[in-house]
């Protein structure tokens, strides 16, 4: 369905925007910008100003993505010479021979981590889908790398029971987050091939790794007794033992809650859908401070919370999930709570966004009610801006 906003969420929904278009984009489409040596910067000072670091391939590719999407969301600038730049650094200095992404380099391209990381592949086939998404014609080259890196990572990483190993040699433990990455990833290059009409056995492999990574998570992920999806696994997709098994981190609740929602809206998977439903409600019901009201860090299957600081992103992925429940809610009763939901969310967040640097924020708050004062990382763009972009367009 489609729902009718209610005051609270358009209230909150337009110092969002407002928020986006007056503050975050001026700032890092200028001090967040190197011009001079390539890329973005990894950080900005309490004053504003670049902290000097490798640049990793996740910031490249997160920063593609706000500037591909940011004229939808009312900012008024053309931002092609920015994805253009961003794109030059991308494909020029950190794609590697093999077809797949280093992890960082210097700003002159030299490699400074050799390991490889899915993480970084992830994000690297995230933005290039995001910018073919604006101008498929003008992208063919982006369908032909992330293809060639598809390709990499079946025949290098692939695992036999569905997802991709850690390393080569093997790696312990197995991560949910990566997968999960590569599961937006691959819904994002999907649906820009389907929305460009491409063939179907162009959009076939996007396809076919969404399912798999979808049904590794729905059967193997998420701990049946509790319905939440745990982090870390041994080498045959089994929970680590002890405390490391049932790692719970709400935020992945709520991202891995949205994209499952997407995944089975579009797949007609009733199963997946529900599934997706209880993670939501039960971060909302577990894993939020109602005193703070945020999102905190990490607690267990059991709901025991093990760490009660609550970083920034969490508040990102509470927003997205309770949006797109407002929008599969069957009837409008579910639908107004969804979005009394996504409002209290929106709220928790615009407490991040009071940094006194204009743009920046905060990067977390302890369990006492404290704001960290460490350098505004790029990479949490990203995280605000997607959680923007998915209210922008529910109950419009």
């Amino acid at each position: 369905m489609h729902p009718t906003p209610t005051s609270a969420f358009s209230a909150q929904r337009s110092q969002f925007l407002h928020w986006f278009r007056t503050q975050a984009m001026p700032l890092w489409t200028t001090a967040g910008v190197d011009l001079t040596q390539g890329g973005f910067a990894e950080k900005l000072n309490a004053h504003g100003q670049p902290v000097d670091e490798p640049r990793r391939t996740r910031v490249v590719a997160r920063q593609l993505y706000v500037w591909a999407v940011a004229e939808n969301l009312g900012w008024p600038h053309d931002t092609s010479s920015l994805i253009a730049h961003g794109l030059d650094f991308l494909l020029n200095r950190l794609l590697q021979a093999d077809g797949t992404f280093a992890s960082s380099v210097t700003p002159q391209g030299q490699v400074v981590n050799v390991q490889f990381d899915l993480y970084e592949q992830a994000f690297a086939l995230f933005a290039m889908a995001t910018v073919y998404r604006r101008r498929p014609e003008a992208h063919a080259e982006l369908l032909a790398v992330s293809t060639r890196l598809l390709a990499a990572l079946r025949a290098g990483w692939g695992h036999p029971m569905g997802g991709f190993e850690e390393g080569q040699p093997r790696t312990l433990p197995l991560r949910a987050n990566p997968h999960m990455h590569l599961f937006e990833a691959t819904l994002q290059w999907a649906e820009a091939l389907q929305g460009a009409h491409a063939s179907e056995a162009v959009q076939a492999p996007w396809w076919a790794l969404a399912d798999e990574i979808a049904e590794l998570a729905l059967t193997r992920m998420v701990d049946a007794p509790s319905g939440l999806l745990t982090e870390l696994f041994d080498g045959e997709w089994h929970p680590m033992p002890g405390d490391d098994g049932t790692l719970v981190e709400p935020g992945h609740q709520f991202e891995w809650g949205w994209l499952l929602l997407r995944w089975g809206r579009h797949r007609g998977r009733s199963d997946a859908l529900a599934a997706a439903q209880r993670m939501v409600e039960l971060a909302e019901a577990r894993g939020v401070d109602a005193q703070r009201g945020v999102a905190i860090n990490s607690m267990g299957t059991d709901c025991a919370w093990r760490d009660a600081n609550a970083k920034l992103w969490p508040q990102t992925e509470r927003i997205k999930a309770w949006a797109i429940m407002a929008s599969l809610a069957s009837d409008t009763k579910e639908a107004s709570r969804s979005l009394d939901h996504c409002s209290a969310a929106m709220a928790g967040l615009m407490g991040y966004l009071t940094r006194p640097l204009a743009g920046g924020w905060y990067e977390s708050l302890d369990a006492q009610g404290a704001w960290s004062t460490e350098p505004v990382r790029a990479s949490s763009l990203y995280h605000v801006v997607c959680a923007l972009e998915t209210v922008a367009h529910t109950a419009a």
